[in-house]
C-alpha cells in the first residue's frame, strides 16, 4: 500500500434541516507533509469532536481503488482525492485484508487499525444526495479509522507497511457488515468485543448482542 494523497480541510458552513452546520468533510490535497497527532491530523478541521477525531479516529484512510466505482455513480461531481473526507488516500487499501488491531508504519508515524467509517448526513451533503449513505453501507468498502501510536509526518509516496497483525480479529469489511446486519453473527462479534483497538463504547454496544 502507498499514500497517493494527503488531504486536509478548512471549515465550511453548510445548511442541514434549516440550520447552519460547520464541517470538515470538504478535504482537498496538500503538497506538504501532514502530521498525525494522537487526536487528529494537525491543521485539519475537526468540528464535531463527539463523532470525529479523538484517540480512535485520529486519522481516516480511504482507498483510491474505490474511486472508479463511485465516479460511475456520481459522474457529475468535480472529482479529486479527499472526496470522502479522508486524510490519507491509499493505493491498495483493501478492507477485507486489514484487521481491527493491526499496526502499520506510515511515514514517520505508527498507527493501529480501529474501526470502519459509519457515514453521516455530511457525506450526503458532500455528494448532493443522502442516498449515498445506504449505497456506502451496502457497498461495504468503508475505509478505516486509525489511532496514532507514535506521532509523525506522512507524505505522498510513503508506504503503508504492516508491523504487527492482530490475532483472531475481524477485518474492517467484516466488522462493517456486522455493524449494520439485522441478524448479527455472535461468533464474529466475540472476536472484537475484547479487542482494545476498538473503542470501549463500540465494544459495549456489540457485547449487548451476545447476551
Amino acid at each position: 500500500m502507498k499514500i497517493i494523497s494527503t488531504n486536509i480541510a478548512n471549515p465550511r458552513t453548510i445548511r442541514w434541516n434549516g440550520k447552519q452546520v460547520i464541517t470538515g468533510i470538504y478535504k482537498t490535497p496538500v503538497q506538504n507533509p501532514v502530521f498525525l497527532t494522537k487526536n487528529d491530523v494537525r491543521g485539519d478541521e475537526v468540528t464535531d469532536r463527539k463523532y470525529h477525531g479523538g484517540e480512535f479516529k485520529a486519522c481516516y484512510l480511504f482507498s483510491s481503488n474505490q474511486y472508479p466505482y463511485w465516479k460511475k455513480l456520481y459522474p457529475h461531481l468535480d472529482w479529486h482525492w479527499g472526496m470522502f473526507g479522508e486524510n490519507l488516500t491509499v493505493d491498495g487499501l483493501d478492507e477485507t485484508k486489514i484487521h481491527i488491531g493491526d499496526v502499520y508504519k506510515i511515514g514517520d508515524a505508527l498507527v493501529q487499525i480501529t474501526q470502519p467509517r459509519e457515514p453521516c448526513f455530511k457525506l450526503g451533503v458532500r455528494f448532493g444526495s443522502q442516498k449515498i449513505l445506504k449505497q456506502f453501507i451496502d457497498h461495504g468498502y468503508s475505509g478505516t479509522y486509525v489511532r496514532t501510536l507514535e506521532e509523525g509526518h506522512v507524505r505522498t509516496g510513503d508506504k503503508v507497511e504492516l508491523v504487527n497483525q492482530a490475532n483472531n480479529s475481524l477485518s474492517i469489511f467484516e466488522l462493517n457488515r456486522e455493524l449494520f446486519a439485522k441478524n448479527k453473527n455472535k461468533k464474529r462479534l466475540q472476536l472484537v468485543v475484547n479487542n482494545d483497538a476498538l473503542p470501549l463504547k463500540k465494544r459495549e454496544q456489540l457485547n449487548a448482542f451476545l447476551k
